[in-house]
């Protein structure tokens, strides 16, 4: 049962105060004369009554004019404080009128001593007060021991300012199903203090606190996590069963607000992001500033991340292209609402068609190019080799050839690690389309390609379709036990090709540190857990096998014998064989083999091409024994 006043009618609330209020005077007047009791001092009360009544009734006229009756007790808050203050303030500057008016106009003596007066809005503004918050105390602790059965016991990790507001939050909400335990902070210096009484650990103590207090969730209230500390703490939950949640960003907090209700599971993105990049923003902002910038595949992942980021660098025009419409369409009404001074161009067109590119870099005239445009899909491409020629290397060629003839001043092509030491048509046709646009060293044009893997969360990764089986009750299906693959945010990704484009002076392929390859059934199994699901009782993770020109391993290209370092720890340049002369001649009569459609002769040619093309699991594996 409740504490009984927390549905106490308003008049018992009001009476209460009166109470009060006739208490403080009498401790004024015990306090006044030192609680010597003397017969005199009786007769004086029994002259005052009339005194003591009209006190009574300007305490009542006063309290149920500022109604300060009618407010929740239970859930006092600093604004009730302040209208008690002003009523009580009040009622006493009331009395000390009435006594200069009776002493000054009718019979030379006070109302009551100003003294006690005084003394009593001191002593009645504590005990009103102290009243209301021993009931929202004793109601709290009263609401906390009738749901502590029902509710999670949950650690916060972060003990700073989104930290507090989350416990604040979830302590406001008699509904929540929360009971916070304490917080753990990676700050030692904070280990076993305490924030508003709540207790703080050290967050390198997570295992033995888990344990000890029976936690059974974890809340990030971290808004700018280390992310190389956070993952060790979420590991650790993981594999102690402890669900985790993440308060959500404060951009997206109402009235600087939020409820129980956005506490959500957190991403597993979150637990492969990596720190922030530092970049040269002056040096990207003078190459970029005022600028005319083509983003060919700007609807897909990363092409969208790419106009996003270029959001910060103020260009004159940002022309979008691509031939997927609907997205395009997503993405300018998301540009309209989030950068309505963003001034951009849509243009929907296949790269591959040359007279409609040649429209476009006439009508525009573009000084960048970032060019994303691309088929990625491995699977797809292996099954489809004309259309990967035909769309990554004849619309790459296009794209080269006008960036020259429109004398572009840079042409950043966005490449792939499985282009190195390719073993599918997909990776083969982008290390073509890296070695045509290479091989125009002598233009005016510099051409600067990036390389890096997996993005988290693009369009095709592994991430949206283990979501996607998990949300449809499994099974979460993995090609092999043993595949491994790097990843990176699409944020990250775009960032690092933005400070490729202002570092490069044509000629280099860039490649990415893309830190340390995840296993993807290690993947699968935290996105069960993150999910709160159990893996073998829940949903299960089938293996299907390794799918036509899909690696186990990508390759590590981070590797000091064929790379160079740069001035940026995550940007290398990458040693590659040089071509031949003769190479343009090749990739165009390889361009030439789509008319006929058939795939042995352009899987042929493109392995004369890329000698290291090595095909793998694959039908055309036989093209390597000739």
């Amino acid at each position: 049962m409740l504490f009984p006043l927390s549905k106490t009618p308003n008049w018992i609330i009001f009476l209460i105060d009166i109470l009060l209020s006739i208490i403080s005077l009498i401790s004024a007047y015990f306090i006044r004369f030192e609680f010597q009791i003397k017969t005199a001092e009786f007769e004086f009360w029994h002259k005052s009554f009339i005194s003591i009544l009209i006190f009574i009734l300007i305490k009542c006229i006063v309290f149920f004019a500022f109604k300060i009756y009618q407010g929740h007790i239970r859930h006092t808050s600093i604004l009730d404080i302040k209208r008690l203050l002003i009523t009580i303030g009040s009622s006493t500057l009331l009395l000390i009128i009435l006594n200069f008016i009776k002493a000054r106009f009718i019979d030379e003596r006070h109302l009551l001593p100003t003294s006690i007066i005084i003394m009593e809005f001191f002593i009645s503004y504590s005990l009103i007060i102290g009243f209301r918050f021993a009931v929202k105390i004793f109601y709290i602790e009263s609401v906390n021991k009738i749901n502590a059965k029902n509710k999670e016991r949950v650690l916060i990790y972060g003990a700073g300012v989104s930290g507090l507001i989350t416990k604040r939050t979830i302590e406001k909400d008699s509904e929540s199903p929360f009971e916070v335990i304490g917080y753990i902070d990676d700050n030692v210096k904070l280990k076993n203090t305490r924030l508003q009484g709540t207790k703080i650990y050290s967050s390198l103590d997570i295992e033995k606190i888990i344990q000890t207090k029976k936690i059974n969730k974890l809340i990030v209230a971290i808004q700018k996590p280390n992310y190389e500390k956070q993952k060790i703490i979420l590991d650790s939950c993981l594999k102690n069963s402890v669900s985790v949640l993440q308060v959500p960003s404060s951009k997206s907090w109402i009235n600087g607000d939020f409820t129980t209700s956005q506490i959500k599971n957190i991403r597993i993105e979150d637990l492969l992001g990596r720190n922030p990049i530092y970049l040269q923003a002056e040096k990207i902002q003078k190459e970029l500033n005022n600028q005319i910038i083509l983003v060919s595949g700007a609807a897909g992942s990363i092409g969208s991340g790419i106009v996003k980021q270029l959001v910060n660098y103020k260009p004159k025009l940002v022309i979008l292209l691509d031939q997927a419409e609907s997205a395009l369409y997503d993405l300018e009404q998301e540009l309209n609402f989030n950068f309505p001074e963003f001034n951009f161009s849509i243009v929907v067109g296949d790269i591959s068609n040359f007279k409609r590119m040649e429209r476009l870099y006439d009508f525009f005239k573009p000084n960048y190019v970032f060019h994303a445009a691309a088929y990625k899909h491995v699977p797809l491409m292996e099954d489809n080799p004309s259309e990967a020629i035909y769309t990554n290397i004849l619309g790459t060629k296009n794209l080269v050839d006008l960036s020259i003839i429109y004398e572009v001043n840079k042409f950043v092509m966005i490449s792939t690690d499985k282009a190195v030491n390719p073993t599918n048509v997909m990776g083969a046709s982008k290390r073509i389309a890296e070695i045509y646009a290479q091989s125009n060293k002598h233009a005016k044009t510099k051409f600067i390609t990036t390389r890096f893997g997996n993005v988290l969360g693009s369009n095709g990764s592994v991430i949206p379709l283990f979501k996607k089986q998990i949300e449809q009750g499994g099974p979460i299906t993995i090609t092999d036990k043993r595949v491994t693959r790097f990843f990176m945010t699409i944020p990250e990704a775009c960032q690092l090709v933005l400070e490729a484009c202002s570092m490069g002076h044509g000629g280099e392929i860039f490649v990415f540190d893309m830190g340390e390859s995840v296993k993807i059934i290690d993947l699968a199994k935290k996105m069960i857990k993150l999910s709160g699901l159990i893996e073998g009782k829940d949903i299960e993770i089938k293996v299907t096998g390794l799918r036509p020109g899909e690696k186990l391993y990508e390759e590590l290209l981070a590797k000091d014998e064929n790379t160079i370092p740069t001035h940026h720890p995550k940007i290398l340049i990458a040693k590659v064989r040089q071509s031949n002369d003769n190479i343009k001649q090749k990739i165009e009569e390889l361009i030439s083999l789509y008319d006929m459609q058939n795939n042995q002769n352009i899987v042929k040619l493109m392995k004369e091409i890329v000698p290291e093309y090595i095909s793998n699991n694959s039908e055309f594996t036989t093209l390597d024994k000739e």
